[in-house]
């Protein structure tokens, strides 16, 4: 089946899980993406390097490289930077995540290579951005997520902030999303261009209801942590835990509206003089409305409150756990969850395709490779080397050799 990427390729030369989940984005919809392992610098996630123990299946790696191929090259010497040079020529895009002082060492900055080929899509992960006095620092989730402004906002008073990681997800996104649009751009005007997706960026954008209202506003509040029982709303943006500790959320923001049925549901008499109004309930009875709601959820296991509120057609639902998804028959339909046959590992479960097209639907067309294992098959096929000539690249230790 025909990719609508198709024909189109990208070098990948990223380091980061969420620049390099963009990669896969592409790959799912047809690009050709040729990830480029650099054997100067080992180690495939160097941020989790002595972290944690080794897994014996590498489930991130399965995610954020699937559908691709692997070329492995010693980019600090200069057979191997010759290599990636030549790679970028046959490419229609570089998506990188690295510094553009390191690029720029391999005489691939930019400006050069742009200069060169202007018909070239330069693609960047960044941690703030292509302009300003941090555009050239190491992209991490972390400190853009601390700029953001995020991590203040999530946690109740008292405790520490809270990186939720939402983040670089948007980036990942906005980074695929940028490169699409200027190959569609291309298309009409014949120019590449340099595409840049921060995670300071991407922060901003995961927190776009709060961010976007205090610029607007400047109410201080809007910024400051909360506990849960300082919502405004008792029917809305709160959850409640229920009597088998699962929380039941509630979504109502028109009290007035929703509280005939929601009063029947949870026992409470509708003319109830403590609540009979929206301004009661959203003031001078909030507090004490939230902690009879309380009490009341606690009664009943989660899925009793599902099922009467679903009978009611009311906006509330369950907060699932990881395993929820796994078994949810909309993620299975739309392929939002997959199976995969793995030739070692056997059959796994991970994360299918975020989008869904009809005509040109994703498609999972390989399962992460191992490091290097298409470096010959590239540079014969895609560069047209002899054998003679990788052999020469094998032997400078600047490409691996057959096992």
């Amino acid at each position: 089946m025909s990719g609508a990427l198709d024909g189109v390729v990208v070098v990948d030369l990223t380091t980061e899980f969420w620049a390099s989940l963009a990669g896969a984005l592409l790959a799912d919809f047809g690009a050709r993406v040729i990830r480029v392992e650099d054997r100067s610098r080992p180690g495939r996630n160097p941020d989790r390097d002595g972290q944690h123990p080794p897994e014996a299946f590498d489930s991130e790696a399965q995610l954020i490289h699937r559908g691709k191929e692997s070329v492995e090259l010693a980019l600090t010497a200069d057979a191997g930077s010759r290599a990636l040079s030549e790679l970028l020529a046959c490419a229609d895009v570089l998506l990188t995540d690295l510094p553009e002082t390191r690029l720029a060492g391999w005489g691939l900055s930019s400006d050069t290579v742009i200069a060169e080929r202007p018909e070239f899509i330069y693609a960047v992960g960044s941690l703030a951005g292509p302009l300003g006095p941090d555009h050239d620092l190491p992209p991490i989730d972390e400190l853009a997520a601390a700029r953001s402004g995020v991590m203040h906002s999530l946690p109740e008073p008292g405790q520490p902030p809270v990186n939720a990681g939402a983040g670089q997800m948007y980036t990942s996104v906005m980074l695929a999303l940028g490169i699409v649009t200027a190959l569609h751009e291309r298309h009409a005007s014949g120019r590449g261009q340099r595409v840049d997706a921060s995670l300071l960026g991407g922060h901003m954008y995961a927190s776009t209801l709060t961010l976007d209202a205090y610029m607007a506003m400047r109410e201080d509040r809007l910024g400051e942590p909360r506990a849960r029982f300082e919502a405004a709303n008792p029917m809305s943006g709160i959850s409640y835990p229920s009597q088998d500790g699962r929380w039941v959320t509630l979504t109502m923001p028109d009290t007035d509206r929703w509280w005939p049925a929601f009063s029947k549901i949870v026992g409470l008499a509708e003319d109830d003089e403590r609540f009979d109004t929206h301004d009661k309930r959203c003031g001078e009875s909030r507090l004490p409305m939230m902690h009879v709601l309380e009490e009341i959820f606690a009664t009943r296991p989660a899925t009793e409150w599902r099922a009467l509120f679903d009978a009611e057609n009311l906006s509330a639902d369950l907060i699932e756990r990881y395993d929820y998804p796994a078994t949810d028959e909309n993620a299975k339909l739309n392929r939002y969850v997959m199976e995969i046959d793995h030739p070692e590992h056997g059959r796994f479960q991970s994360l299918g395709f975020p989008i869904h097209m009809s005509e040109t639907p994703a498609e999972l067309r390989r399962v992460a490779p191992e490091a290097g294992q298409d470096t010959e098959s590239v540079l014969k096929q895609l560069l047209g080397w002899t054998a003679q000539e990788v052999d020469a690249l094998v032997r400078e230790g600047a490409a691996p050799g057959a096992e």
